[in-house]
């Protein structure tokens, strides 16, 4: 976040600016390279990517593989950013329904995408209590 150009900067530091999550989110971006920034953006689209081709197919949020790829989610932010535990991704996937602009994000790509993988995320969560 805080080492990155990222459009949503301003919105994600008035929201969480003074949390453990953004502290430890930017203490890890400020060291990332120019590589390491592309490889983050490269596995966040296969991630999105791959949710919308599940969308697509018909397949329901909670099954496997879209389970699978929550998990991929899950574990991208645990890596790049801040440790999120299942309870904390479940928080981020009701954002991505109720917030405008991470709604749009996704239905940019595929209508009905934020609801897909907010659901996928909780199925995945439910699994992992």
């Amino acid at each position: 976040m805080t080492g990155m150009k990222n459009p949503h900067e301003h919105e994600a530091r008035e929201r969480w600016g003074e949390t453990e999550a953004w502290r430890e989110s930017g203490r890890r971006t400020r060291s990332y390279t120019p590589a390491q920034v592309q490889t983050i953006k490269d596995e966040l689209e296969e991630i999105e990517e791959a949710f919308a081709a599940l969308l697509r197919k018909g397949t329901a949020p909670d099954a496997g593989p879209a389970r699978e790829v929550a998990e991929r989610a899950r574990l991208h932010i645990d890596r790049w950013y801040y440790p999120c535990p299942p309870a904390m991704h479940t928080a981020l996937a009701e954002m991505y329904m109720s917030d405008p602009g991470f709604r749009s994000h996704y239905e940019e790509r595929e209508e009905g995408l934020a609801e897909f993988v907010a659901r996928a995320v909780q199925a995945n969560a439910a699994r992992e209590d």
